[in-house]
């Protein structure tokens, strides 16, 4: 085994510094703290994994075949403004994220995004962060548009539109904020397009019909539970068609969730954490409200919703805490990991969390009063 040249090794070490850090947080919570290997199973979230790979390979195979960039320009060359281009992304990848759920929206417009501004002059950072945003403030509003919501609409029994009345307050002001803040980030001036862009794009029109077969069947099969059977499933003809295509996928990213699940999975259910919850009043809404929000920050909004689930005694309320959690920090929710990680835009975090943060802040105290008042 070759050893890497240590410039190459260090750039590497720059880039997965998620994948160290929480692969090095479960490696040490493993030997400090060692659980059954069922549990491991269960922190390890296979069915989640096995949908990511699945969707990574279809979505990779979608933008081998040219047909997410010759989208790109046509959609350009239809746009009129940069605003108009940039609220009809936000509003579709709310939109989309309220049915094929916030990651899978995410897999869908940000390569069409990166590819947008490639040939135009979309700012693509600012774009890519706003559609993180976007999806999950969308994915707040439906019972399926996030693992947090799915979570807790199954293990209260509501109504599928019962919950969606209960987050329509919250959700909107997410929406609102959403808009406004597009508006008023994104520059003003119309749409400039490469003059080739339209006759250098061709696509491969197997791979295309290959990969989007693909991803619808890794949508149907994910709703069905048959994620992992599909994601197997579509090594075999992208192993045959399109071996670039498997050799391209972001396979430290699917690495990076998997130490991100074992890390952040182990930490919810350590002792210590759960009897430093013992002296508070779940019963309160506030207190659902700041709990669930806060930890969201520290531990994502999935694992939060699920070490607060027995606890929590409105499950509204604790929807409402983790999609507002989603905020802020990375994270908060996976799909900004997502987001900037199919972006591969120089400084992401760091303008992500300039953006994120401040909207979290914002949106933190307007969501809990709207659901209040109007829930």
């Amino acid at each position: 085994m070759t050893t890497p040249p240590p410039g190459r090794l260090a750039h590497w070490l720059k880039a997965e510094w998620l994948l160290l850090l929480f692969g090095a947080v479960a490696a040490v919570l493993a030997l400090a703290d060692p659980q059954p290997a069922t549990r491991y199973r269960h922190w390890l979230q296979l069915p989640t994994l096995a949908g990511l790979m699945g969707l990574m390979i279809a979505i990779q195979g979608i933008c081998d075949s040219g047909l997410v960039q010759r989208a790109a320009a046509v959609l350009v060359a239809r746009a009129g403004s940069l605003r108009g281009l940039g609220l009809l992304l936000v509003a579709s990848a709310a939109v989309v994220s309220m049915v094929l759920t916030n990651d899978v929206s995410l897999f869908l417009l940000v390569p069409l995004t990166v590819a947008i501004g490639a040939v135009s002059s979309l700012p693509v950072l600012p774009m890519v962060v706003l559609e993180a945003l976007a999806v999950n403030a969308g994915s707040a509003l439906s019972p399926i548009g996030n693992p947090q919501n799915l979570l807790l609409w199954q293990s209260a029994h509501l109504p599928f539109f019962a919950f969606v009345r209960g987050m329509l307050p919250a959700a909107a002001v997410m929406l609102l904020l959403l808009a406004v803040l597009t508006f008023v980030w994104l520059p003003k001036g119309r749409t400039t397009l490469d003059p080739g862009a339209l006759a250098d794009r061709r696509v491969d029109p197997l791979l295309a019909s290959v990969s989007l077969a693909a991803l619808v069947s890794m949508v149907v099969l994910m709703e069905h539970g048959l994620a992992l059977e599909g994601a197997l499933g579509l090594l075999i003809p992208f192993g045959l068609l399109a071996r670039d295509s498997l050799r391209r996928v972001d396979w430290a990213l699917l690495a990076t969730f998997a130490a991100i699940f074992l890390g952040l999975g182990h930490v919810a259910a350590l002792g210590v954490v759960d009897r430093a919850l013992d002296p508070f009043d779940f019963h309160r809404p506030l207190t659902i409200f700041l709990a669930g929000a806060l930890a969201s920050q520290l531990i994502s909004n999935v694992p939060a919703t699920v070490l607060l689930l027995d606890r929590s005694s409105d499950p509204i309320a604790l929807a409402v805490a983790a999609n507002v959690g989603g905020f802020g920090l990375v994270i908060g929710s996976l799909a900004n990991l997502i987001a900037l990680r199919l972006a591969k835009q120089p400084h992401g975090l760091r303008l992500f969390h300039r953006v994120s943060i401040p909207f979290f802040l914002v949106c933190a105290p307007l969501g809990y009063l709207a659901w209040r008042w109007l829930g």
